[in-house]
């Protein structure tokens, strides 16, 4: 009768052990993820405090001013927003189309024994330090441009105003290609994913019906993925628009808002990395807390959009990509 009992004891004390270690764990997990959480949370009352003396002097003004004059402590962040929509609106322009073509081709068109050499180039490419990717435009591609690129588009695209005025090398347009080159590799990653989530059953029928590769891949594959990559592109937005070195180092960091896109201009990023160091004074201190506060604002939104964006594609399979 002993013999029973224990013999039915140690399974209960066993289960009981397991029930405590799935505990501990999962307690330890919730740890984890709640630190993150935290640690933005921190971030942003950090900013918060730090914008509190510009905030109470200027309002919501601020953010619709274009005066940046801190020897008379007058500031305006328009100019930076400006600045950093329109180079992050050039950076989607470029690296959309390519990337989602990268990704088509290594999904559904390229040979079996190429696809992991290019996904291996293209991670590479996403480790590539961002002052690294300053120095190549400084070196390269500004030279190129100055001569090759932009006085073409200056003869073919002149009647807009877009493409007038002096050609600098540094300059907006700059800023834009040397940030679409960086977050062409996180849109390539993130659309190949998000097409290799579509099930075969769609490009099968497809291909059944009659379609070719082209229609196959345009009403089979675009269409059933097309959220997922619209939230790719939303990902890499957010990605362009809190890029700081090599930005500062192309764009010019000229405080105006310029017509033309060969002109210098900035962004938020840069004039914080910029000025931060040399702010001699506790408004003009408090004043990148408040810009670095809303370039900080404007990333979780546009990060947030993304992850509905890819969560929002309809089969159970896309989602889980």
């Amino acid at each position: 009768m002993s013999t029973t009992v224990a013999s039915v004891s140690a399974p209960a004390e066993l289960e009981r052990g397991s029930r405590l270690g799935n505990r501990i764990f999962y307690l330890l997990c919730l740890a984890a993820a709640l630190s993150i959480g935290v640690l933005l949370v921190l971030v942003a009352y950090q900013l918060y405090e730090g914008s509190h003396l510009a905030m109470k002097q200027f309002g919501w003004s601020f953010l619709v001013h274009s005066t940046w004059d801190p020897v008379n402590e007058e500031f305006g962040a328009l100019p930076f927003i400006f600045g950093t929509f329109v180079t992050s609106a050039i950076a989607l322009l470029i690296a959309v189309p390519l990337s989602v073509g990268t990704a088509i081709y290594l999904t559904d068109l390229a040979p079996l024994w190429l696809r992991q050499p290019l996904v291996s180039v293209i991670e590479m490419l996403a480790s590539v330090p961002s002052v690294i990717w300053g120095l190549w435009a400084v070196f390269v591609l500004i030279p190129w441009l100055r001569v090759g690129l932009f006085p073409l588009l200056q003869k073919w695209l002149g009647f807009l105003p877009f493409f007038r005025g002096p050609i600098y090398g540094i300059g907006i347009l700059t800023a834009g290609i040397i940030v679409a080159i960086m977050i062409l590799p996180i849109v390539t990653s993130v659309s190949r994913e998000v097409l290799r989530s579509v099930p075969n059953l769609q490009r099968e029928a497809a291909y059944g019906l009659g379609a070719t590769r082209w229609e196959v891949t345009r009403i089979a594959v675009l269409s059933y993925a097309r959220r997922g990559i619209f939230g790719a592109a939303v990902l890499g937005l957010g990605r362009a628009l809190g890029e700081t070195m090599a930005v500062t180092m192309v764009i010019g960091n000229n405080p105006e808002i310029a017509r033309s896109l060969f002109a210098p201009g900035s962004t938020l990023a840069s004039v914080i990395a910029n000025e931060f160091t040399e702010a001699n004074s506790n408004m003009h201190l408090s004043v990148l807390f408040e810009l670095g506060l809303v370039l900080l604002g404007l990333t979780i939104i546009i990060n947030i959009v993304a992850q509905f964006m890819i969560r929002a594609i309809s089969s159970p399979e896309t989602r889980r990509a």
